[in-house]
């Protein structure tokens, strides 16, 4: 990584030697020393540096735009995007031309300067051991090495090799585990992907005691961005089960079946703590509905830009060229024109204004009641995405199909028959289920699927699903 591209958690300040003969000057402690200080001395400092590290998670750079709401999308090609679009370049997968290049620059470029700080963040509380009391500690350290896992693994799965092998030995991406600014080399993806395996199992050990598995109920954070422990608000927080739907994508991933329906039966276990939304909500809320299904959430960010975001890229109001949303027929064929499916008839609707003819994209809409406890969430790991990652590891394939149809009947839809074809059912599902999340793409090249329908309903397009190292990061090596 280029060095001047790296944000330290604390900036560094270069103090200008004015008096440079001057004893007492000697004895000045540097700046980022003294600010360093001042925030890991005390208890509501470290908990601000922690909520520093979740607020450079909701970036649009990151999971506030690029990695949920549009360009993972249109990689997966969820939209109608024309050679007119602004956003086609990346449609077209021209990924040496603008905006492709620029999104995936900042992308990377985001994603390691949070490592970074999250590295230097975890670095503090070692030299400042004794502030928190053990237990804290022990919780702060658990989020912050998933946080670093999750960052990693999202980024071998967009910039690294085709994962086909249980262990792919191709170059992927570097892997830090601490705060220093020179360059890591490039690992093969399946040591980079081991290093994920072992910062999710620090991070289980670490969150062992996390409040999340002992009480029942996930409660939502307040409105500044503090954890409540003692209320619960841990979905919105690397917690204990978020840890362990990581290690079930992250298994899942690698092809090791096994260890992932393991990991998946965890949460299973405990799926009530993550409550499936209500057919009231889906069907009957027509004023403020929970359009994103934060009672199914065991991870997710809160993102204040979201309905900046939804008015710039899904708004009825946004111009053709720029509006993010599938042709009619491609959405029906997603949702197998199923009005019953709470995913269709909630999050896709024809503006009643006339502004357009077909349907546009709700889910990250606003709602009327501005003290909604669910407003500018964005969900990363659901309740449902465990029950697919089971119904595609489960070795008896009737068994798979009950887990599947777990989430259909939560949808709204009714039962397969135990003899489809589980694979052939989950691909429906990860289109239906995960728009604005990002999750499609991941699937698409994981299962190493080639060809998909596109967004505008007229054909299949061949799939380029590696993602070259931006430009910041290849010419430095």
């Amino acid at each position: 990584m280029k060095k001047n591209n790296i944000k330290l958690f604390v900036t560094a300040v270069a103090l200008s030697l004015l008096f440079g003969g001057c004893k007492k000057f000697l004895d000045v402690q540097p700046e980022d020393k003294v600010l360093e200080t001042q925030v890991f001395s005390s208890k509501s400092g470290i908990n601000t540096a922690l909520n520093g590290l979740y607020i450079n998670l909701s970036k649009g750079d990151l999971y506030g735009e690029n990695l949920t709401l549009s360009t993972l999308d249109i990689l997966a090609q969820r939209y109608n995007i024309a050679s007119t679009h602004d956003l086609y370049k990346i449609a077209s997968y021209a990924y040496a031309d603008k905006p492709a290049i620029t999104k995936f620059d900042a992308i990377w470029t985001q994603a390691y300067s949070n490592i970074l700080n999250i590295n230097s963040f975890l670095e503090n509380l070692e030299k400042y051991s004794g502030v928190l009391d053990a237990k804290t500690e022990s919780l702060y350290k658990g989020e912050a090495i998933a946080m670093r896992a999750l960052l990693h693994f999202d980024m071998l799965r967009i910039y690294g090799p085709r994962y086909s092998t249980a262990d792919s030995t191709k170059q992927s991406i570097p892997y830090y585990e601490n705060s220093q600014s020179k360059i890591n080399p490039l690992l093969p993806a399946n040591q980079a992907m081991q290093k994920v395996l072992t910062d999710l199992l620090k991070a289980e050990t670490l969150l062992k005691d996390d409040i999340i598995t002992t009480t029942v109920g996930v409660n939502p954070p307040v409105a500044n961005g503090d954890v409540d422990f003692a209320n619960n608000a841990r979905n919105y927080r690397l917690n204990y089960y978020a840890v362990k739907g990581l290690q079930a994508r992250a298994y899942l991933y690698r092809g090791d079946k096994v260890s992932a329906l393991a990991a998946a039966k965890v949460v299973i276990q405990q799926a009530d703590k993550f409550k499936w939304t209500t057919t009231t909500n889906a069907l009957s809320e027509k004023v403020n509905p929970d359009r994103v299904f934060t009672t199914e959430m065991i991870l997710g960010i809160m993102n204040t830009q979201l309905y900046n975001n939804y008015l710039n890229l899904f708004d009825p109001a946004v111009s053709d060229p720029k509006i993010l949303a599938p042709a009619a027929a491609r959405l029906s064929a997603v949702f197998e024109s199923n009005e019953s499916d709470y995913r269709y008839n909630l999050n896709w609707q024809i503006p009643s204004t006339g502004i357009k003819s077909f349907r546009t994209f709700y889910k990250y809409a606003d709602v009327v009641d501005k003290t909604k406890a669910f407003r500018f969430t964005i969900p990363l790991l659901k309740i449902s995405e465990i029950y697919y990652i089971a119904a595609e590891c489960e070795p008896v394939a009737a068994d798979g199909i009950n887990q599947l149809n777990i989430v259909r009947f939560n949808r709204g839809l009714t039962n397969l028959a135990a003899t489809v074809n589980v694979n052939t059912e989950l691909q429906k599902e990860y289109q239906k289920e995960f728009f604005g999340e990002g999750q499609l793409f991941y699937y698409y090249k994981r299962r190493n699927v080639t060809s998909v329908g596109n967004g505008t309903g007229s054909g299949n397009i061949t799939i380029v699903p590696v993602v070259p190292l931006p430009l910041s990061e290849s010419q430095y090596r």
